[in-house]
């Protein structure tokens, strides 16, 4: 299934706390940690280590002060002692240097937000129980203030352009599953005053990804920056912005803060609709104004700097969540829409507004990478500008000089990067991971082509181990094969799935962008649906291959594979369908189509990778014809079965299932069940015993010769 990020669970036990501001002490203390990590560099390199990567830490959610001197950003690290991760308030100056870490209370802090005028810093933290929005007085320093008081908290703050409020989400209770009730059991149940843990549902869409939405549902409030008085803009049973589809930046204030735009699903299964809308509301909340019409998914609405026009990102097709995604320009004046990036071949991820309105910057797949490209508002064709970067989050200066983001490679970290438009220079601004690349042995990426199904050159790329981590002859190879299954593998440092910590054993790892995988053109990317085990399949076989005949030093007699989501069930297939490998791993992955149709929450997804639903007559025959658990009698690779209990997306059963099947057939099988752990693996010593397990189970069919 498609990977998207989920919403962070912020409750704690911290209590209210001071926020330093800029203080001697704290130069003091950067200094030291930069210090500190130059003197882990000083010793010998070492090959990578699982303790590695959960000790690397990831900048995310860059934002440029309005002066453009600062850039705040949350830093997300890992906490071994209570097996959680935390989340931090950091700002470096726009040049780069030392990070200043602004939050010391709370084990989460998160998504800063600077106001208008760059006088404050507004942001959320759980240092009060629930997270709720925190006000700190950047420029002036002091403590930091709590601003919001919702019942069940804040997140995502938006200052409005003129700053006189923010716009947050906030949970509000639904009606009880069982308003007509009578007795007094019942009742106490509605009220939360039971210890019952039973729910009660109505609609779909009731749990998504590792959570429950039976109780409350998703609003979009404004708060007076002043007097803190709220106000519901989005009332209703919707969920804004909506559960699934969205982007990070569905709902901004007009520059004149006179209106309010936002994305919503009012379709009454939105379990099985993609139908997500943009909406405009100036003054009264109950008198929306509908903009879009279309079934299709539509997004992240942004105003132009002078307010008359609205960008958001549009899709055509209904019920397909990864169709091309292109720019659509509402002129709000006239009503009319024009859509740019009609000949570009790419779906558009993160965008911004340049300053002076008339151009748009953007980011795409394409290739392994993900560069910046830009496109004038008037309409034309794109150019790149930021070649070979994995950017994500990008952000423009208010003087549009520079763009801020995040980027990482196959043997780089995550980092914040800053590029200067007028001069195209690229250069990093923070410095978190510097130890791990200077004391690590690391092994370089390369790709080539070949010629898969039906005759379409595919991309294959390859990460061989350092030579100080490889035993002497030739070198067992892993492949690896990524989910979505509209997803792509390349030149990126993934926090769980990482290929330099698969090929830390000694391991050559081959990932194939097979039919299907984003950054080729949308008519490959279509060619997956309803065809999951086809074409998928034979490119990957195929570029096994390719490969070996590509680099003559990688071990044909000792390969495994291994996948994850989408991945997993390509596994389960490989299993039912080829004998080539000696051992195979897959975590969370799909095992009987017929069964996750009716577990898993987003219906449309199924629906149009299948056709229909499994009971039409015509369609089951695409459910049975390409289902895992229809060829487990010819399975007789030893496997290792990896699933979370919490993973509403792929429910757990998949996992067990397959698992029952190989233990009754008599195949060397393994099963890693985690029981509070989603569709990844978040918690740091779940992360280490996950890539203990796994390498010991590929060193196990690797090793020997």
């Amino acid at each position: 299934m498609t990977l998207r990020p989920n919403h962070l669970n912020m409750k704690s036990k911290a209590r209210s706390g001071r926020a330093a501001g800029w203080t001697r002490l704290g130069v003091m203390a950067a200094t030291a940690l930069l210090v500190t990590q130059a003197a882990r560099t000083a010793h010998a390199k070492t090959c990578m280590s699982a303790a590695d990567l959960v000790a690397i830490k990831t900048p995310f959610g860059p934002q440029i002060s309005p002066n453009g001197r600062w850039v705040a950003f949350t830093v997300k690290a890992s906490n071994q002692k209570t097996n959680s991760n935390t989340y931090q308030i950091y700002v470096v100056s726009s040049n780069g240097g030392p990070a200043r870490r602004l939050a010391n209370t709370g084990t989460a802090n998160m998504a800063p937000a600077w106001s208008p005028d760059g006088s404050k810093l507004a942001f959320v933290s759980n240092r009060s129980g629930k997270p709720q929005v925190w006000i700190l007085p950047f420029a002036a320093g002091g403590e930091a203030r709590q601003f919001t008081h919702l019942p069940q908290g804040a997140s995502d703050p938006r200052w409005s352009p003129d700053g006189r409020f923010l716009l947050v989400t906030s949970d509000v209770k639904r009606p009880c599953a069982l308003r007509t009730c009578k007795t007094a059991a019942c009742r106490n149940w509605c009220n939360g005053k039971s210890h019952i843990k039973a729910k009660v549902f109505n609609h779909l869409f009731y749990r998504s990804w590792n959570h429950w939405t039976d109780k409350n549902v998703s609003h979009v409030f404004k708060v007076d920056s002043r007097t803190g008085k709220t106000f519901d803009v989005t009332p209703g049973q919707a969920n804004v912005p909506p559960l699934d589809l969205g982007t990070s930046h569905d709902y901004v204030a007009s520059p004149d803060g006179r209106s309010i735009a936002y994305v919503k699903n009012t379709d009454r299964i939105p379990a099985a609709s993609t139908n997500n809308d943009i909406f405009l509301v100036t003054g009264a909340p109950r008198r929306p104004r509908r903009l879009t019409r279309s079934h299709a998914a539509q997004a992240g609405p942004r105003f132009s700097p002078d307010g008359r026009f609205l960008a958001y990102k549009a899709m055509v097709r209904p019920g397909f969540e990864s169709d091309r995604s292109r720019i659509v320009i509402f002129d709000l004046r006239s009503s009319r829409t024009r859509t740019l990036l009609r000949t570009f071949d790419r779906s558009v991820n993160d965008f911004v507004w340049a300053p002076d309105g008339k151009t748009i910057y953007f980011t795409a797949e394409d290739r392994g990478h993900v560069p910046v490209f830009a496109v004038p508002v008037t309409g034309g064709p794109a150019r790149t500008v930021v070649q070979k970067v994995f950017a994500r989050s990008l952000r423009i200066s208010k003087n549009g000089r520079f763009l801020v983001f995040g980027s990482q490679a196959a043997d780089r970290p995550p980092e914040l990067f800053r590029f200067d438009l007028a001069a195209r220079r690229l250069r990093p601004i923070t410095h978190f991971n510097d130890w791990f690349v200077q004391s690590r042995y690391l092994g370089k990426l390369t790709s080539f082509w070949y010629r898969g199904a039906a005759g379409q050159r595919i991309q294959t790329f390859v990460l061989k181990p350092a030579k100080a981590c490889t035993r002497p002859g030739r070198i067992p190879v892993v492949m690896m094969i990524h989910g979505g299954p509209q997803g792509m593998l390349g030149d990126d440092f993934h926090p769980r799935w990482n290929s330099q910590m698969f090929a830390a054993p000694g391991y050559a790892i081959v990932m194939v962008n097979f039919h299907g995988s984003v950054g080729y053109g949308q008519a490959f990317t279509n060619s997956i649906s309803g065809d999951w085990g086809g074409k998928p399949y034979k490119d990957i076989m195929m570029g096994l291959k390719a490969a070996l005949k590509h680099d003559r030093s990688l071990d044909g007699n000792r390969v495994c594979a291994a996948g994850a989501s989408y991945g997993g069930y390509m596994i389960a297939w490989i299993g039912g369908h080829t004998k080539r490998f000696k051992c195979l791993v897959t975590h969370d992955g799909v095992y009987d189509l017929t069964s996750m149709y009716g577990g898993t929450e987003e219906l449309w997804f199924p629906e149009w990778e299948f056709r229909g639903t499994p009971w039409g007559r015509t369609r089951r025959s695409q459910y049975q014809r390409w289902s895992p658990n229809n060829y487990v009698q010819h399975w007789v690779t030893p496997t290792l079965i990896i699933h979370g209990q919490q993973d509403f997306r792929v429910p757990v059963t998949q996992g067990m299932e397959l698992f029952t099947a190989l233990q009754r057939r008599g195949v060397p099988s393994r099963f890693l069940y985690y029981p509070d752990e989603y569709h990844f693996v978040t918690k740091p010593k779940n992360r280490l015993l996950w890539w203990s397990v796994v390498h010991n189970w590929l060193g196990r069919y690797l090793r020997h010769r």
